[in-house]
């Protein structure tokens, strides 16, 4: 590391810390909190076409049943538009969701830390996702189905403004969480999978490939890893999470009664493979992305990228 590396990054934790912003203080995770917003709204914002896509495959595989037919489809029959249709459900609900993950990982990471302290790494790791995902996805899904209404049924709204009223008049308000279980059912293992691996990924960069620790790493090593994590994360999520993420569209779109009703008429192979393709070509720069972002942030506020349990932070930035 250069000296003028070293210096920029002093330069920002003197910043940093005379902002008053200490690593797990309530600055400190309302920092990962909004950064987690910023990344995954914006990240998932610029997808929005190809979620469109994704959610119409999904529901009618036979009218859409290729990346590239399936939108000339979309555009042929319903006009550029069609491909930005949900853009609100996937910017501020991802937006919560996004604040919600990263913000209460880096909490529950640091409590669980402290209380399971024989523990091992991935208990650590999946106990935190998991915690922080069940609440992440009790923000989305209202969100989470008004969008896929949007996407799939033209004439039902245009979008957030018009289409929340009209799910609580159709519905009431358990209309808005009838896809939590599943929804859970494709978030909590993506999450913790995703999470686990991105940790496990990041330590072992830096102790087989770069071989030096993070905190004597350049900004570009130090973000270079991140993003080569984000995206192995991004892409073992995904296939562990397909056939949840199936089953959500299904019952949105009253497809199917009920969870059973879903498995049952999508089949249990099309459960695995349905979507995967353009699922893998959204999620793996998705993730990817919203790391690289979060971790510029936190970089930006003089703070460490993420990787690692706390007290292995605190000791390294003694």
């Amino acid at each position: 590391m250069d000296d003028a590396e070293s210096a920029s990054r002093a330069g920002r934790r003197r910043a940093a810390a005379a902002a008053g912003m200490r690593l797990f203080s309530p600055e400190y995770y309302a920092l990962c909190a909004g950064g987690g917003m910023l990344a995954a709204g914006a990240t998932h914002l610029a997808i929005t076409p190809l979620d469109v896509l994704k959610v119409n495959m999904q529901v009618n595989p036979m009218k859409y049943n290729s990346i590239f037919s399936g939108l000339n489809v979309l555009v042929k029959e319903e006009g550029p538009s069609s491909l930005w249709r949900g853009w609100g459900g996937k910017f501020f609900g991802y937006g919560v969701q996004g604040g919600c993950r990263f913000g209460l990982y880096e909490y529950f990471k640091k409590r669980y830390s402290d209380v399971l302290v024989d523990s091992n790494k991935s208990t650590i790791y999946f106990l935190s996702s998991a915690s922080a995902q069940i609440i992440a996805d009790v923000g989305l899904c209202p969100f989470e189905s008004v969008k896929v209404r949007v996407q799939t049924q033209p004439m039902f709204a245009k979008g957030l403004v018009d289409g929340f009223p009209r799910v609580y008049a159709t519905e009431g308000l358990s209309g808005f969480y009838r896809g939590l279980l599943p929804l859970w059912g494709r978030n909590l293992p993506f999450s913790m999978l995703m999470f686990s691996t991105f940790e496990h990924t990041v330590d072992f960069l830096y102790q087989k490939v770069i071989q030096k620790k993070k905190e004597d790493c350049s900004t570009i090593q130090q973000l270079g890893a991140t993003c080569l994590a984000g995206y192995i994360s991004g892409a073992v999520g995904t296939v562990v999470s397909n056939p949840a993420d199936n089953i959500v569209s299904s019952l949105y779109n009253k497809k199917a009664e009920n969870i059973i009703h879903a498995v049952k008429s999508i089949g249990f192979r099309n459960l695995l493979t349905r979507s995967l393709p353009i699922r893998i070509a959204l999620v793996g720069p998705v993730i990817t992305m919203q790391w690289f972002f979060y971790d510029t942030i936190k970089i930006l506020t003089g703070l460490p990228t993420t990787g690692g349990l706390p007290r292995e932070l605190e000791e390294a930035n003694i």
